[in-house]
């Protein structure tokens, strides 16, 4: 089974895609948000490639577990992702994620410093995996 994480921003989403039979994920993109409107054309074309079989949103929280304005915008996205297509969505905390992206790449897997996003969604993927297999 296929899942694509979504690590949602107000100007970039990172996008991962991973397996439930190895339990690992990648980063697989980053996709734009200008003016607020999701490029959903180019989610369809991932979501499409990896022939997804469900969906993983990060929702963003405050470090005591509450929510903050972010959480709001990642739920509306989650909901909108089910809408358009028709996929299981999971949601996931995801708490200092982005947090610990830039520290995986500063650490030196190779990866560049605006691919922190696309990390992002790799590590939301991998903590469902953790969490929820």
């Amino acid at each position: 089974m296929y899942l694509i994480g979504f690590d949602y921003g107000s100007k970039r989403i990172g996008v991962a895609v991973g397996q439930s039979f190895t339990a690992t994920a990648r980063p697989l993109a980053i996709v734009r948000v200008k003016n607020q409107q999701i490029d959903w054309t180019h989610i369809s074309t991932l979501i499409q490639e990896w022939q997804a079989d469900a969906l993983i949103v990060g929702l963003p929280k405050h470090a005591d577990g509450s929510e903050c304005s972010t959480t709001i915008a990642a739920q509306n996205f989650a909901q909108q992702l089910e809408e358009r297509y028709q996929l299981p969505v999971h949601h996931i905390d995801e708490r200092l994620s982005s947090v610990a992206a830039a520290e995986r790449i500063s650490e030196g897997e190779g990866k560049k410093r605006r691919e922190v996003d696309a990390v992002a969604a790799q590590i939301i993927l991998e903590t469902w995996f953790s969490e929820c297999l």
